[in-house]
């Protein structure tokens, strides 16, 4: 009797330190608020699309997870003025390798880099670059800039968990901090892909991705307009979608954050139109 009365505490003891540590692990979906069911996982449990004009836009969520994965900019240091001219980055990165292939379902099926997993450094929402090293420079003017750095797979498809991305604004050059007002706590969208020129197989699916900050996706709240050479689809759940049926030539892609009324939410950079080329 006193055995299995040792056996049975020692059992809810280490039932219990389990559950610490499980509750200990960081977020990794921000697109879901917590203690609610996240909707990223019926979309892709039925495979719902979306289909206009011509344009088919399909949602995915089947991509390799990476949910401990962390970065951390160390320099330049938010709120802070560097010299101008090429301005040093600095990163620190746990549980993710850079340079590795992401493999999974996508990889071969969407334009994939062949250097392998990456950092996207998006400066003022402006095209991004991609960065293979947790180390490198970049020439920026002078002035204020907001910087978004993440972390995305090789197909350039981004992790949205908290810990895999940084926001912060910094100045170039001796002047003062001008620039477009720009609250890093305000809810935002930075445009990622598409980008550039696809061809061949790459031109059969191309990838939408989008980041998002300091807010929510859902159908009754804040969601993503994107217009599609002028075909309008709005979005309630921030995914990558997988855009088919686009034309040979120049396409374009207006993403804004919306309210619930469709308004569009105030914010420097929540409207951004693209342009990217299908090769015949």
């Amino acid at each position: 009797m006193k055995r299995s009365l040792w056996l049975l505490c020692s059992t809810s003891l280490t039932l219990a330190a389990l559950a610490g540590c499980e509750s200990s692990k960081p977020a990794t979906d921000v697109s879901a608020p917590a203690g609610t069911t996240n909707p990223a996982a019926r979309t892709a449990a039925s495979g719902e699309a979306m289909e206009s004009n011509g344009i088919r836009l399909t949602p995915f969520s089947d991509s390799p997870k990476y949910p401990e994965a962390q970065l951390n900019l160390r320099m330049p240091i938010a709120g802070s003025g560097v010299p101008s001219g090429e301005v040093a980055f600095d990163y620190q990165i746990t549980n993710f390798i850079l340079t590795k292939m992401s493999g999974g379902p996508h990889m071969a099926q969407m334009a994939n880099s062949m250097k392998g997993q990456h950092i996207h450094n998006i400066v003022d929402n402006e095209p991004y670059t991609a960065h293979y090293d947790t180390k490198f420079t970049k020439a920026i003017p002078d002035g204020q800039h907001v910087v978004l750095s993440f972390l995305s797979r090789s197909y350039h498809e981004s992790l949205k968990h908290r810990g895999a991305y940084d926001l912060r604004v910094f100045k170039v050059g001796a002047g003062p901090f001008t620039g477009p007002a720009f609250d890093t706590k305000a809810p935002a969208i930075f445009y990622s892909r598409p980008k550039d020129t696809y061809s061949g197989a790459d031109a059969r699916r191309i990838m939408l991705d989008f980041y998002l900050v300091n807010t929510t996706l859902e159908a009754s709240g804040n969601r993503v307009r994107a217009t599609i050479n002028g075909t309008e689809f709005m979005l309630d759940q921030w995914l990558p979608y997988m855009m088919e049926g686009l034309p040979a030539g120049e396409n374009t892609v207006k993403l804004e954050l919306v309210n619930a009324a469709g308004t569009m939410i105030p914010g420097p950079y929540n409207s951004v139109t693209r342009t990217f080329t299908v090769a015949p």
